[in-house]
Parts: C-alpha cells; sequence; structure tokens
C-alpha cells in the first residue's frame, strides 16, 4: 500500500479576515501552511501534492523548488481536489488523504488513524459527536431546536482508495461540503474514526489565536548532536553522507563507515534520549560488518516517527583538509534528505578544514559533527 496527501491551499479564505489568504498568514511564529505540510511528513506518506492557486506566483516558485507536487486550484474546491488527485496519476498511490490546508493542528496520531482504518475499509475521515445543543435561528432570535442524536462534526483529512475517489470526482457534477460527500454519492461507505478537538479548522479571525494556542501547548522541540571520527586505510574512494567519492585512500569502519550519516544518525538518536548507533547496531555483531549506513539512519528516522517526532532539520559539519567537499555538498544534500523523508531545504551540508592542526590536519582521517531538531508531530 502506498499513501499520499493532498493538501487543499488554494482558496481565499476571506472570512478569516486581512489582505493576505489565511495559508499565507503567520501563525506561531510560521506560516499555517509550513506547520500543516509539516504535519504530513511522516514516513507512511510517500508524497504530498500542494495544490496552489494560479495566482500565487511566489508560493509556486517556493515550493517548485522542493520535493513537493504541485497541482493548480479550480473555480470550486472539488475541482482543486480532482486535480491534486490527477497529479498523483501513475506514481503507484493506493491510498490518498485529502487535508484542508487550514487545519494546521492535526496531528501525526489522527494521520496515522485514518491510515489504519483504510486497511480495512474503502474511505475513512474523521468526526466529532455533536454534543451541543443545536438551534435553526433567523434575525438573531431562536426559532427552534434540531436533533443532535448521530450528528457529528466533519474534519479532516479524510482518506480514500485512491482509483475509488478518483472515479466518483470525475462523474461528480457541481459542487460538493467535502470529499466524504463526493464519495458517498459514488456509493462509498465511509468509516467514521474519532476526531481530535484541537483539529480545528481556521475560518474565522479569532481562530488564529485559539490555533496558535494549541500549537504552543503542543510543541516539543528536542535538539540532539552526534560526533564521530574514521581514519583512512587502504582503498580508492570514501563515503560520506550517502555519496560515494574518489579519492586516494578509504575510510576504516565496522561498516561503510559513513562519517558524516553515522553524525547525523548520532544526532537523531540523541534528540530522542535513545543512545547511540552502537546502542541499536552492535559492531560486535557481525552482520552489520560492512554494511550501508543507511540502514542505521533510516532506523533512527524510524523511532523518531514512531515516538511522535518529526525532523525539521539537520545540520552535518564535515572536518577534513581532503577530498573537497563543495563539489559533491549539493548531491549529498539530496541523498541524505531521500533517506530522511525530507526536502534538500530541510538537510545542511557543509565542511571545514583544521587549519592542518590535529589528525585531520595530518589527513589521518576525517571527523563530522551534526545537530537534529526534533518537533513533536
Amino acid at each position: 500500500m502506498t499513501t499520499a496527501a493532498i493538501i487543499v491551499a488554494a482558496g481565499r479564505g476571506r472570512r478569516a479576515g486581512g489582505e493576505t489568504p489565511k495559508q499565507w498568514r503567520a501563525l506561531a511564529s510560521r506560516r499555517v501552511v509550513d506547520w500543516t505540510l509539516d504535519r504530513f511528513r511522516l514516513p507512511e506518506i510517500t508524497h504530498i501534492v500542494l495544490v496552489l492557486s494560479p495566482d500565487d506566483d511566489p508560493a509556486w516558485e517556493e515550493f517548485g523548488a522542493t520535493d513537493l507536487l504541485l497541482a493548480k486550484g479550480g473555480t470550486e474546491r472539488a475541482d482543486s481536489v480532482r486535480n491534486g488527485l490527477q497529479a498523483l496519476a501513475g506514481r503507484g498511490v493506493t491510498r490518498v488523504l485529502i487535508h484542508d490546508v487550514a487545519r494546521p493542528c492535526v496531528t501525526a496520531a489522527l494521520i496515522r488513524t485514518v491510515i489504519q482504518a483504510l486497511d480495512s475499509h474503502d474511505a475513512a475521515a474523521p468526526g466529532l459527536v455533536v454534543t451541543d445543543a443545536l438551534w435553526s435561528g433567523a434575525d438573531g432570535f431562536v426559532e427552534g431546536t434540531r436533533d443532535r442524536a448521530g450528528l457529528f462534526a466533519a474534519q479532516t483529512p479524510q482518506g480514500f482508495d485512491y482509483d475509488l475517489i478518483c472515479a466518483a470526482h470525475e462523474v461528480r457534477s457541481g459542487e460538493a461540503a467535502d470529499d466524504v460527500e463526493v464519495a458517498r454519492a459514488a456509493g462509498i461507505k465511509v468509516a467514521i474514526v474519532p476526531g481530535e478537538a484541537d483539529n480545528l479548522k481556521i475560518t474565522r479571525a479569532e481562530d488564529f489565536a485559539r490555533a496558535e494556542r494549541v500549537l504552543r501547548r503542543d510543541m516539543d522541540v528536542r535538539l540532539g548532536n552526534g560526533y564521530d571520527v574514521h581514519r583512512f586505510g587502504p582503498g580508492d574512494h570514501v563515503i560520506l553522507c550517502g555519496c560515494r567519492i574518489p579519492h586516494g585512500r578509504g575510510l576504516q569502519g565496522h561498516s561503510d563507515a559513513d562519517v558524516g550519516m553515522h553524525a547525523v544518525t548520532d544526532a537523531i538518536y540523541g534528540a530522542l534520549a535513545q543512545g547511540d548507533i552502537g546502542r541499536h547496531f552492535p559492531p560486535s555483531d557481525p552482520q552489520w560488518k560492512g554494511a550501508a549506513s543507511e540502514i542505521f539512519l533510516a532506523h533512527a528516522v524510524s523511532l523518531a516517527g514512531n515516538m511522535g517526532y518529526h525532523i525539521a532539520n539537520i545540520d552535518c559539519t564535515l572536518v577534513c583538509e581532503h577530498p573537497k567537499i563543495g563539489p559533491h555538498a549539493a548531491d549529498m544534500q539530496t541523498e541524505m534528505a531521500r533517506i530522511m523523508g525530507l526536502t534538500s531545504d530541510q538537510v545542511s551540508i557543509k565542511a571545514t578544514t583544521s587549519e592542518r592542526l590535529g589528525f585531520t590536519g595530518r589527513e589521518e582521517g576525517i571527523a563530522a559533527l551534526a545537530t537534529a531538531c526534533l518537533v513533536r508531530s
């Protein structure tokens, strides 16, 4: 099963006030869209589609330089979703989550609950049981009450079998309240999973203050440091941050001796208070002899996700006289980002020398230092 997410961010959000559409407005020191996108950067989600208004030129330029898939918004929300679905065609997607960008407080737990529900249902969506009394009114006065039995307040993300929801949108004419309505009109049964009270949709100006309280209350930021050293020995290349670089000597180690990747891995473990590589992959165990360090890094990233954290950014510094890192830094960023499920602008790879001092200055080996920032999802 391959799961993708569509973030619908093409609306103008006029009820939220202000001259700027709500998805681009600041919220707890970041933009609404940044919070929402980060919530979906999970190992279970292989592709994220961001649906943008054709008029948001700066956004197209900004996000066009990332690994996000972009789709044009339509006249109605259903048109935007349809375009987002089409952007996933031919990518082997079997399940899709559709989410409103204006719900930045969604948690990884709720996203995973919807994904898990799709293991046994063609569609699933979160809903909150309506507990308040319901009135009908006019001209500022109560005119009557409504029975709240069996009523739910709908939320997103709403999850679907990809082929089924694509077919449902193709035959749908006219606007729909949400994708659940589109699915049900096509005869698809939608399972309800418990929603979250804090998963609010920013609609009015006062919703920004409530969302900020939620985000600041739940914010759990962790930093971890990693440091590693490997000596030079016989060889004709080194492996650094996942890239093979020709060199007159190789790095020695129990695994492939990728000193940069080891430092980053230990930084993630450190942020999680989960020790280091040696705890999880003991060098005394022969199965790890010559192993690709990608195995270690992928494990650390997976562990972070399982513990409820996502990686905000990584910074790695390689300390050596040779080989020169600059010509390879961009490829290293791309490879490290691929392994960790991040965008390249979340990964910093840089280098420095030690001014010919110490073991690195004598070209006896390479050292690496790394910092990882993890945020609770």
